[in-house]
């Protein structure tokens, strides 16, 4: 929904293109593009949070001789820019070929193999693998990255109000005396650092999908700022807030499951990284 409705045309709100999409293409246009992100997932956030963690202990231990001491605001704030310009990097190729296969508006067949795929609405694509040897053949490594200063102009800010949000909410609601917040806290804490995140996010988001949802059929952008520009003379400023709501709502569910898995499996490590090494 989210790409459909940012670089999409003639999807309307969230329930119109809700309806468009189950109209035109039923069940399974919800999960077009699904399996590489999903094959992918596990990779790109452990490195993402592993960068994340471990720049924060380096700079603690830089400041204050201690890796696990408690960090300050500008320590989780250049911690996460390096997770936001590290993302970059894994996460590029995977949003492109999510976004390139989930704006075919028709699944791929044996029966219409031979349309002309410059055509909108023919197939382009058979699948993940397929759409990643196209691109490289059509338009090489840099067609690969295309989008990538976008998503950097999205990820950099966007990170930086995932984690700092995150770690100060948690801190607010947990409660005086307890060691370390509890599993409710945790994912209370995630679900609003995500969503407070993608309301950020959101304005770059737009630019990054129609970049990368551009070349499916032909080229219409020159790169990020003729996006902007282009995107603002036809639609206005209320263009940046397309898939507003969904990105927001979708943000809280994901990143509170996300830093519930991630901090309870920190902490099974440690536990049984103690009782091996008492």
């Amino acid at each position: 929904l989210q790409t459909r409705l940012q670089a999409g045309q003639g999807y309307g709100n969230t329930l119109k293109c809700v309806l468009t999409v189950y109209r035109n293409e039923s069940l399974a246009g919800f999960f077009k593009g699904m399996s590489f992100p999903l094959a992918s997932v596990g990779i790109y956030s452990s490195v993402v949070f592993g960068v994340f963690s471990n720049t924060q202990r380096l700079l603690s231990q830089l400041r204050h001789g201690d890796p696990a001491a408690a960090p300050s605001l500008t320590d989780m704030t250049l911690a996460s820019i390096v997770a936001g310009l590290i993302s970059v990097g894994i996460g590029t190729p995977v949003e492109l070929v999510k976004i390139r296969l989930q704006m075919q508006t028709q699944p791929y067949t044996k029966a219409n193999v031979k349309l002309n795929s410059t055509v909108p609405g023919s197939p382009v694509y058979r699948g993940p693998i397929h759409c990643l040897r196209t691109i490289l053949q059509k338009e090489g490594i840099p067609g690969v990255y295309r989008g990538n200063v976008a998503m950097l102009l999205r990820d950099v800010p966007g990170y930086c109000a995932y984690f700092i949000p995150y770690a100060m909410f948690c801190d607010w609601i947990t409660p005086d005396g307890s060691i370390s917040p509890n599993p409710f806290s945790i994912w209370m804490a995630g679900g609003v650092a995500g969503a407070v995140s993608w309301a950020v996010c959101t304005p770059m988001d737009v630019v990054k999908s129609r970049l990368q949802a551009d070349g499916v059929y032909l080229n219409q952008y020159k790169g990020t700022l003729d996006c902007m520009l282009q995107s603002y003379q036809n639609e206005g400023l209320k263009v940046f807030c397309r898939g507003l709501m969904v990105n927001t709502v979708r943000g809280f569910p994901s990143s509170a499951a996300m830093f519930l898995g991630y901090e309870l499996s920190l902490k099974a490590m440690k536990r049984c990284q103690t009782e091996t090494n008492p």
